[in-house]
């Protein structure tokens, strides 16, 4: 991804808040790796300084299950990038499914992280580092795993069941279809090279493939082996059973949060899965670090963002549709109909922030809040009981 580059006063001043400490150097940066996700927001800011910005809320909407799909024997997914939803500058998003046996070949991203949930079956990932260490590990359903950008990486379907996850990327540019494969290398590779390296024959080396495979279809993969990972740091895990943890709960839902202090490899992207009760609602907020990306698992739900200078946008989601707030917008999600609502929330940061709306409120001097809106101390002090995190179901 490119930076725009501007010779605006405004523009200037704005990389300047933004905290670029040598701006044309900044301007002039390739975008790989942390930096994309600062490239996003700098060009953000260079639309707005140059008066861009859309009276309209952007759309915040995306019904990911419903896109054609890219299916191989293997396997199937769908992909949502910045390309066809353009609000998500900072987060990319595939829904995957693989079956048993079922093989994402070996691969890595040159220019995002890669964080996911496994919604149901189950799969094995196998991983290598710059440190020449690899990790083989099973995962089912609510485990999370993170692959920091550039780890060379396969995952395979295992069991009787295929195995479905949802894929995120801390670029919103990004495309799982764009990725780095190894038989893709393979095969561009003259065959001269290759014998140098592997010390192979002509004769075996026309037996590859001649394109990408990208899928491919085997067997279910071998009982893992106890002292696979013996050698491998245990507090570098690339896995994170979410599922297995006590999340906060209170009468309107609950919350599970993963981040870089429970899952120390995930530097740069958090997640959370979240229950909200039928009539009960996720409180009003916003991330000042971060940007939100939301996947519908079950039940439905209606989101309102909050963009400034009398903007909004409301949408109602269901499974498969997936929403999407930029950083520091506020937001609130509502249930609708009788069901309970399950979400994955994902977010380009590796360390969870929020700022609750209630919260705010309920710190804040009375006397301020008379002047700010105007009121008696009677009605302040009633709105300073706003419940945090989620609001107890209607009673009605």
């Amino acid at each position: 991804m490119r930076i725009r580059k501007s010779k605006s006063p405004a523009v200037l001043f704005a990389l300047a808040a933004f905290g670029v400490t040598t701006i044309f150097g900044a301007l002039n940066m390739s975008a790989s790796g942390e930096e994309t996700s600062n490239n996003a927001r700098i060009n953000e800011l260079v639309s707005i300084a140059e008066g861009a910005v859309s009276e309209e809320m952007p759309e915040i909407k995306f019904e990911l299950e419903k896109q054609p799909l890219s299916s191989y024997p293997a396997g199937f997914s769908h992909e949502v990038t910045a390309k066809n939803f353009p609000i998500s500058k900072g987060i990319a998003g595939v829904s995957m499914t693989l079956k048993p046996g079922g093989l994402r070949e070996l691969h890595w991203h040159a220019n995002a992280a890669e964080w996911a949930y496994i919604i149901k079956g189950h799969c094995r990932i196998t991983i290598i580092d710059p440190q020449g260490r690899t990790e083989i590990k099973d995962f089912g359903p609510g485990d999370v795993w993170y692959f920091p950008r550039g780890h060379g990486h396969s995952i395979q379907g295992m069991g009787d069941e295929e195995c479905k996850f949802i894929l995120t990327f801390d670029n919103g540019y990004f495309s799982e279809f764009s990725t780095f494969s190894i038989s893709d290398w393979i095969a561009q590779t003259q065959s001269t090279v290759l014998s140098k390296a592997f010390g192979l024959s002509q004769a075996v080396l026309d037996k590859f493939p001649k394109k990408e495979v990208y899928m491919a279809q085997g067997s279910n993969p071998p009982p893992l082996d106890d002292k696979v990972n013996a050698n491998y740091p245990a507090e570098l895990t690339h896995r994170f059973k979410l599922s297995e943890q006590k999340p906060s709960v209170s009468k309107g839902g609950s919350f599970n949060l993963v981040d870089q202090r429970t899952f120390p490899i995930s530097t740069t992207m958090s997640g959370a899965v979240l229950t909200i009760k039928p009539e009960a609602m996720r409180q009003l907020h916003w991330h000042p670090n971060a940007d939100e990306w939301q996947y519908y698992i079950r039940g439905r739900a209606r989101m309102t963002v909050f963009g400034s200078k009398g903007r909004k946008i409301t949408r109602e989601y269901g499974p498969g549709d997936v929403g999407y707030v930029p950083q520091g917008y506020g937001h609130y999600i509502e249930t609708i109909g009788g069901d309970e609502c399950e979400m994955l929330a994902v977010f380009n940061s590796g360390t969870y922030q929020e700022i609750s709306l209630a919260d705010w409120i309920k710190q804040t001097p009375k006397y301020l809040l008379e002047t700010n809106f105007g009121l008696d101390a009677k009605t302040i002090e009633e709105f300073q009981k706003g419940q945090l995190l989620f609001t107890a179901p209607d009673k009605k």
